[in-house]
């Protein structure tokens, strides 16, 4: 004799139960989660050899830009046929140090990708002011990206932006690699501007709009300094004398630079403020926004794989 079948067991799903059905009415409603914060931009983490070596880097700048003014005239050591060998010992020292800090920041795949974009459009941006008054907006892009990638990544970033812009405009000489360093403190000195974590609007653009102002006049003139020492020797009131006393020099100097560069150094300046000013938010925007997509100072961690149940 066959069971009757149970017409339980072809019924449809069932309903689920509402579990608001049997909430208390009387109870206090449960507060809203609050949403996970947006992670701020950080810059790239800056390590103690890092600091050691832009340190050294940098004195060595500041020797091979000021020696001549210290230089005897009687040991031939201010004649610019003897700093074609200076260059050639700053020029592969120069690049060594970069590629250290490269490897002692921590930067990954996505920094150096990030690098290599920011360098490539400052390359491109810097011919189309070329020989116009001064017009460079490379400076403007230089001034942001250092704010936001810090001061490590931004004198790796100056100097190899300059590098690539020799290459792509044909400027590759003796003066290539003070530019490389003269760039580098440039786009340094932005990241070590205060408050990258709290200033924000027009304020920030504002301290920006003023810093770049005033680098783009001592990027001219640290620039003047390099090429001045070769005109020495000419019957020029404002030519370099070697041997003379310093200050008197530096007097001189600084008649050289108000002579020959002071409206090259303004149009540069002047093109870096409006910069800034009118779409410096749009940029610094974008920048920390890939920023915190790259994600430079995440930890990596690997995790052991959970095996699959066997049945």
């Amino acid at each position: 004799m066959s069971a009757r079948p149970d017409p339980e067991a072809y019924a449809g799903p069932q309903p689920r139960p509402d579990p608001e059905a049997y909430a208390d009415p009387e109870a206090p409603a449960a507060a809203p989660q609050p949403s996970p914060p947006d992670p701020q931009a950080r810059a790239v983490r800056l390590g103690p050899r890092s600091v050691a070596a832009l340190t050294l880097v940098s004195v060595i700048g500041v020797i091979a830009f000021g020696w001549p003014l210290l230089a005897d005239s009687a040991s031939g050591l201010a004649h610019s046929q003897d700093a074609p060998w200076l260059f050639a010992v700053l020029l592969p020292l120069l690049v060594a140090v970069v590629v250290a800090t490269i490897a002692d920041s921590g930067l990954d795949a996505k920094a150096v990708a990030m690098l290599g974009v920011l360098a490539a459009v400052g390359a491109a941006l810097r011919p189309l002011g070329a020989g116009t008054a001064g017009l460079e907006p490379m400076f403007f892009l230089m001034v942001l990206s250092g704010r936001v990638l810090g001061p490590g990544f931004g004198f790796v970033l100056g100097s190899v932006t300059m590098f690539a812009s020799a290459l792509l405009t044909g400027g590759v000489g003796p003066w290539m690699p003070f530019q490389m360093l003269s760039m580098g403190w440039f786009t340094m000195g932005a990241g070590l501007l205060p408050g990258p974590d709290r200033l924000r609007g027009r304020g920030e653009l504002l301290m920006l709009a003023v810093y770049g102002a005033v680098a783009a006049f001592a990027y001219g003139t640290i620039m003047n300094l390099q090429g001045w020492t070769y005109i020495g020797g000419l019957s020029s009131g404002i030519s370099f004398r070697p041997g003379d006393p310093v200050h008197e020099n530096l007097v001189r100097f600084l008649a050289y630079c108000a002579a020959t560069s002071f409206g090259w150094d303004l149009g540069r300046a002047v093109l870096t403020v409006v910069l800034t000013l009118t779409i410096g938010a749009t940029v610094l925007k974008a920048l920390r926004r890939a920023t915190r997509r790259a994600a430079f100072d995440a930890e990596v961690t690997f995790e052991q794989p959970t095996r699959a149940r066997t049945p």
